[in-house]
């Protein structure tokens, strides 16, 4: 990247990072209220909870795929982000219109398909950056995502008792509407003056190392079930329903404060050594939640849960890109997160009905020994990357 593209590159993470704070202001709106939205204002169970979640992180998956397919082919990215944000705003209109949980299933559908933006998004990041800064670029993307929702949290901790359920999901659709200007107006593509030969996403093309990853994220991510059970959980054992978002907020904010030193971090010591750390995060969480049944036991939980956020998400988008051939981020970026979110429906299904026909902590220890595995196996990946130790 010569001198005359990084101001341009710097405007372009800076905005992106807006957005993803509006963005996710409206999600977070959502996601803060969504396990008591579906369970008792729906009247759905914890299986069907799991299947809602777990059908939209598979959404996630196929629509990432292929945006990050088409992104490649085309060399266009920029349509795909503020494509994605208008889905989350049409979403969150259609959620606040539903009468039963059944009518929640395409709204769902609509909604995860917004994050057909990540992938595109994500390359742009990658292909901009350089070593020594692409962590701390996505740290910074994923500093603010966890501070819009942050605000999101805020907003349905003070507005939704005023508000309530359907006119304060109707509400969260207008952080994304702004997202979707900001993107159209101010990103401007770059046009690389490489002559590139699209191969398509086949995971031949893929080198050891990107393929014993992906296989020990998508190990995983069998046990890394949704967020919403960790909820649920805090509320069954005793914390009242409108304490249910302070919890979604605490591990939020946690993770807005970690992401950026957690992604500068990797640039200095290298992406491995903080993936060890997010999965010892994890490990944590479920050690709480199983041993430590208390208030304080569960307010740790989250705290843990919140610094698993940050360790993992800058640092596994920076290692993907690093991994991948440099002619197909885009493909790779979405290949991988086809593979991961797939795992994920079957993940919180799983999860559901262990937690309904065993105990709320089968879960729990399903998800430790996946874990156990997935860092077993991360020892033998091998970065390409020279870090400033």
């Amino acid at each position: 990247m010569n001198s005359l593209e990084q101001p341009k590159s710097k405007r372009t993470v800076k905005v992106f990072g807006i957005a993803s704070f509006l963005n996710d202001m409206g999600s977070d709106m959502v996601f803060s209220v969504w396990p008591i939205f579906v369970t008792s204002v729906m009247g759905a169970n914890m299986v069907v909870l799991g299947f809602l979640d777990g059908l939209g992180e598979a959404i996630v998956s196929i629509s990432q795929a292929v945006s990050g397919y088409i992104s490649d082919r085309i060399r266009k990215r920029k349509l795909f982000v503020w494509l994605g944000y208008s889905f989350g705003a049409i979403s969150r209109i259609g959620y606040s219109l539903s009468p039963t949980w059944h009518f929640l299933v395409p709204f769902r559908m609509l909604d995860r398909s917004g994050k057909m933006r990540s992938v595109p998004r994500d390359a742009m990041i990658s292909e901009i950056s350089t070593g020594a800064e692409r962590g701390k670029n996505f740290g910074l993307l994923r500093m603010m995502d966890n501070l819009g929702a942050v605000a999101g949290v805020l907003v349905a901790i003070f507005f939704l008792g005023i508000l309530g359920y359907r006119n304060f999901l109707f509400l969260a659709a207008i952080p994304s509407v702004i997202a979707v200007i900001l993107v159209a107006l101010l990103v401007k593509e770059m046009k690389s003056d490489e002559a590139r030969i699209f191969k398509g996403i086949k995971f031949k093309y893929f080198d050891k190392n990107l393929k014993l990853y992906t296989l020990l994220t998508a190990l995983f991510s069998l046990g890394f079930f949704s967020y919403s059970f960790l909820l649920i959980f805090a509320k069954n054992y005793g914390f009242q329903a409108s304490l249910v978002p302070v919890l979604y907020l605490l591990f939020t904010v946690v993770a807005a404060a970690f992401s950026l030193p957690f992604g500068k971090l990797s640039d200095r010591l290298g992406r491995k050594k903080v993936l060890y750390l997010s999965f010892l995060f994890w490990i944590a969480v479920s050690l709480f939640f199983i041993i430590f049944q208390s208030y304080w036991g569960i307010i740790l939980a989250f705290i843990f849960y919140g610094l698993h956020l940050a360790a993992i998400d800058p640092v596994q988008r920076a290692l993907v890109g690093e991994l991948a051939p440099k002619e197909l981020v885009g493909s790779a970026m979405g290949g991988f997160r086809m593979i991961i979110g797939l795992c994920a429906l079957p993940s919180s299904l799983i999860a559901g009905l262990l937690w309904d026909k065993i105990d709320p902590t089968a879960p729990f220890y399903f998800s430790l020994l996946l874990t156990i595995s997935a860092v077993f196996l991360l020892i033998f990946v091998k970065e390409k990357v020279k870090y400033n130790n």
